[in-house]
């Protein structure tokens, strides 16, 4: 297998007034003190009324049809909004999942009924997913989960711990993949479900991380059950359907850009303009960011041309996340402050997102996990 990801031309002129229009609005919300820019704001800055001022512009739900309650716009116009979104720092959480994997996944995979129910709800602003995949014993083996999911009269009794579950204690609804049969194939045997939350056999337990924040939560379903209308797609199908929303799940540019606040708030800085070596050291960074972001818009098309680019987004995230990393640890050597949690902005935010760094490369499946994927397609 070779892996190919076409370069990038200049993007549609038109797409120039729909990023102007994205930067007004977001320097407005700044300006009248609706929200703070912080690093990985897409993952831990949950504002349900942010989400909800976004969608009456039409900026989530972007690529559902019309006639599901979306806009209908492109991928490009899309990305272009989320590039926006992650430079400012929104708190973008809320309705990330549900737009960014979600939509695409049940337009894909669902019933018509299923599109009817969810999708202009997530076009509103209004639904949320959490993600029902990593389990406590299983880490980043995703074939390795024991959540099962067995048929009955009354449709489907789901047992089982979900872990690292981003959002579900505001989600109204969450993906999840469970076995469902047995199989000889390691990836065989596994199905996907919406399940609708609250739910009185599902407890939500929160994790609260290093900063003190709560976006992680343990969810465990004791025999919960849930009609036969909840099953997306085929029964013994998951494990195909995952790998296409992990190539949306890991190829946007948020996995790129989660420090781009950061790294906005020091090219500011007095040091930037007076010592060379600190110049150098921001341009390199830029330099790694511009390709990055070249192959994250590839990807894009790519899905946007009906495509499964499951290897190369594995290739992309791997990259992006090492960088995002790097943008933390180059600044920190070449700040000259300690980051201070309770300083100016600029102090809060390196504080902030050294505390978040670890994560980058564990979420949406480890770096290790993630170079074997690539390894065995091109090997």
């Amino acid at each position: 297998m070779t892996l190919l990801l076409s370069a990038v031309e200049t993007l549609p002129p038109h797409l120039d007034e729909l990023r102007a229009d994205v930067r007004t609005f977001l320097d407005r919300e700044v300006a009248e003190g609706r929200f703070t820019p912080e690093s990985d704001a897409w993952l831990s800055g949950i504002d349900p009324e942010f989400s909800l001022r976004l969608a009456e512009r039409g900026w989530v739900g972007m690529t559902i049809p019309t006639q599901y309650g979306g806009s209908g716009r492109s991928d490009l116009e899309r990305f272009v909004v989320t590039e926006e979104l992650l430079a400012a720092g929104a708190p973008v959480a809320a309705h990330w999942i549900a737009d960014r994997q979600m939509a695409p996944g049940i337009l894909r995979n669902g019933t018509e009924e299923q599109k009817r129910t969810y999708l202009p709800g997530i076009a509103r602003g209004e639904r949320y997913f959490g993600i029902g995949m990593s389990e406590p014993d299983a880490g980043s083996d995703l074939a390795a989960i024991r959540t099962s999911a067995i048929k009955t009269t009354d449709g489907w009794r789901i047992s089982g711990t979900k872990l690292w579950t981003s959002g579900a204690h505001i989600a109204t609804n969450m993906v999840l993949l469970a076995r469902t049969d047995a199989s000889d194939d390691r990836h065989g045997g596994f199905s996907q479900f919406l399940v609708d939350l609250p739910h009185p056999q599902i407890d939500i337990k929160p994790i609260i991380t290093i900063d003190g924040g709560h976006h992680f939560n343990e969810v465990v379903f004791d025999d919960a059950l849930v009609p036969a209308s909840a099953l997306l797609g085929q029964r013994g199908d998951g494990w195909r359907q995952v790998t296409q929303e992990l190539a949306n799940e890991r190829s946007g540019p948020e996995r790129i850009l989660s420090t781009l606040p950061l790294l906005r708030a020091w090219a500011r800085t007095d040091a930037v303009q007076t010592d060379a070596a600190v110049r150098s050291a921001l341009g390199r960074l830029i330099s790694r960011m511009t390709v990055l972001r070249q192959l994250s818009i590839s990807v894009a098309q790519e899905l946007a041309a009906g495509r499964n680019p499951a290897v190369e987004a594995a290739m992309v995230k791997d990259l992006g996340t090492v960088f995002e990393g790097d943008v933390v640890e180059t600044i920190r050597a070449h700040a000259g402050i300690e980051p201070d949690p309770h300083g100016d902005e600029f102090s809060v935010l390196l504080a902030k997102s050294i505390l978040h760094t670890p994560g980058f490369t564990l979420r949406g499946g480890t770096n290790e996990v993630l170079r074997s994927i690539v390894a065995k397609a091109v090997l």
